[in-house]
């Protein structure tokens, strides 16, 4: 393992950051694999995970069974990681601004598409190659108003020639799931089936320019771009949401490293003989069919549904009670599908999302994430 350390922006003079890399196999080895933990930084789960993907990785280094480039940052929000507020940890949103750590990365197509407007060829990897030093270049001509930005722009950079992307998150309360593009489908359903996920939720474009598909997207719109010319997705990019906040024990955090150990051995970039995958416990639903669960009225929430539960349209998941009165008002699922996540609060207003459920038909449009 090749540990450094890449410089940020100092939040103040004498404040210096820095975000800490880590490399295992040879450098510029193919599949190339980008994996981060905690861009939420108060989302401590795919961290856990990513301390046993460390240990792992280190010692199939020291067996020569890395094949690939695998690059691992193992924290990958030290201004979130220090954010806290009377003692609470905030680590979604940068405090400075309000801006959530995985929203607006740059789009970077319509100015890459200028940079390759008669380079490309009838050649599929030598296309790659020229959207690639494309991509590089005017990534490194953004110029960042903020060190929170300065670290996108450095995360963004890290992960952009990549393969494949595997950026680790949670949420509040949850079974494991995961969000990405439509065209990696097959791409990660047998890690879907390896992390015994319950969601697995598809968007060519979710809204608000997360982290993954800043790194996915451009290969599908150049594509359309350019269709005269042969353009291969060359970046696989995943938000895995491992299970909620709470959920950080070693069991868990061995049991999601080891997946992603037999993911990356079944793709090539590690050594050995090809894991059997079992079978999936839930098959790809578009995100457009994933609706919220919106509380009914202001109060004491108990819910009546455990995540993970398969819920009929119209079932009643939650109650909110109101204090003063008693008035018990049923919070119904707005579809039928899988309830995969709930919020950690228990006392609510009228319009907060409770709850969120899978369904199977697209219904919603615009942005589909959450703030």
């Amino acid at each position: 393992m090749k540990t450094e350390q890449i410089a940020l922006s100092p939040l103040a003079p004498g404040a210096d950051l820095s975000l800490t890399v880590q490399r295992f196999g040879p450098a510029g080895a193919r599949p190339r694999i980008y994996v981060q933990a905690s861009l939420h930084a108060d989302e401590i789960p795919g961290m856990i995970a990513a301390h046993h993907l460390r240990e792992r990785l280190g010692a199939l280094e020291a067996e020569g069974r890395i094949r690939g480039e695998i690059i691992l940052v193992p924290s990958a929000n030290p201004i979130g990681l220090a954010q806290r507020v009377m003692g609470d940890h905030i680590g979604r949103f940068h405090l400075a601004d309000g801006v959530n750590f995985n929203r607006g990365y740059p789009h970077l197509v319509p100015k890459v598409a200028e940079r390759v407007e008669g380079r490309l060829t009838q050649d599929g990897e030598a296309n790659v190659r020229v959207i690639r030093e494309a991509l590089r270049a005017e990534l490194e001509a953004w110029r960042p108003s903020n060190a929170a930005e300065v670290m996108k722009k450095t995360l963004l950079g890290l992960a952009q020639e990549a393969d494949i992307v595997l950026d680790l998150h949670c949420d509040s309360e949850a079974v494991v799931h995961l969000y990405t593009h439509g065209r990696s489908e097959e791409e990660f359903a047998p890690l879907s089936a390896l992390l015994g996920a319950h969601a697995y939720l598809l968007a060519d474009v979710s809204g608000d320019e997360p982290f993954d598909e800043a790194c996915s997207r451009p290969w599908a719109e150049l594509a359309e771009r350019f269709p005269d010319h042969p353009i291969p997705f060359a970046c696989h990019s995943t938000t895995l949401e491992f299970r909620g906040e709470r959920d950080v024990t070693h069991e868990t955090g061995r049991a999601d490293a080891a997946a992603l150990i037999d993911y990356l051995t079944l793709r090539g970039a590690i050594a050995g003989e090809a894991p059997a995958v079992p079978e999936a416990l839930c098959r790809p639903t578009p995100l457009a069919a994933s609706e919220p669960v919106q509380a009914p009225a202001n109060g004491i929430l108990v819910f009546r549904t455990e995540v993970g539960t398969t819920v009929a349209e119209g079932e009643v998941i939650a109650e909110v009670i109101d204090p003063l009165t008693g008035a018990v008002t049923p919070a119904k699922a707005p579809t039928a599908g899988v309830m995969f996540a709930r919020i950690a609060v228990r006392f609510v207003t009228q319009g907060m999302r409770l709850a969120k459920v899978a369904g199977t038909e697209a219904k919603r449009t615009g942005k589909l994430l959450g703030a």
